[in-house]
């Protein structure tokens, strides 16, 4: 699955990442996960946009399995200016995910405080001497076995939304390390294939970043990753007819 530049200008770039692609940072190779970014791209996109890899550097990171909006900075200046940008609260997030059962009330906000988990240092947890965490969700549609949900993360902790999902009793689809056993009783095979991706069904969907600094005001979207867009026609939901 190949990535796709969403925006770019002089100062920074929009890419939407596919899953699987990992963000991580290794000391000793910094400009890794730009690489691996990079290279998702279609041949010759980065020589046509004029992107130097060396001179390009994330502003914030999604999981390994986790698609969607990711923003990177053209130039160590931008890099500074986007980073005050998100620590200021200027750049809003938004996320769909495919959950499994149906979050009541249909509209609503977790605000577990959230902390490592010891006997998993993969995982994170709800602790109520954990860090204050808090997340916004709305039902978009609710089919047989599964719930199609926005989200925004009001804070930044470590698999938040996974974490509060989970300890909500409507983990993510395809989450293995917070979702527990899969296909949850669902019989029919279709539907048993389409509710079994290789990955979580997680997608950043969409990034608002408001003008200062000299910055554009900007609105970038992620067309839906393969797996969900196809477990969602599987379900018979109309992504086109939610947006």
């Amino acid at each position: 699955m190949s990535g796709a530049i969403l925006y770019a200008d002089h100062r920074l770039l929009a890419v939407a990442k596919p899953p699987g692609v990992s963000l991580a940072t290794p000391r000793r190779y910094p400009g890794g996960a730009v690489a691996r970014l990079l290279a998702t791209l279609p041949m010759g996109e980065v020589q046509r946009w004029g992107i130097d890899p060396a001179d390009t550097f994330l502003v914030h990171r999604l999981d390994v399995g986790t698609s969607g909006v990711v923003l990177l900075a053209r130039g160590r200046e931008e890099h500074r200016h986007l980073s005050g940008a998100f620590a200021s609260g200027a750049v809003e997030k938004t996320y769909v995910a495919l959950v499994w059962g149906h979050p009541r009330p249909a509209t609503g906000s977790w605000s577990a405080r959230l902390g490592p988990d010891p006997r998993d240092r993969r995982r994170m947890r709800v602790d109520p001497r954990g860090k204050p965490a808090q997340s916004d969700y709305r039902v978009l549609a609710a089919p047989l076995h599964a719930s199609l949900v926005q989200l925004k993360a009001r804070t930044g902790r470590t698999h938040q939304l996974r974490v509060h999902l989970a300890a909500a009793g409507h983990p993510i689809v395809g989450d293995d390390l917070y979702g527990g056993p899969r296909h949850r009783g669902v019989n029919d095979p279709r539907l048993r294939q389409a509710l079994d991706p290789s990955h979580l069904l997680l997608h950043a969907w969409r990034l608002q970043l408001s003008e200062q600094h000299g910055l554009p005001e900007l609105v970038v979207t992620a067309p839906l990753p393969s797996a969900l867009a196809a477990a969602l026609a599987t379900l018979g939901v109309d992504w086109n007819l939610l947006q």
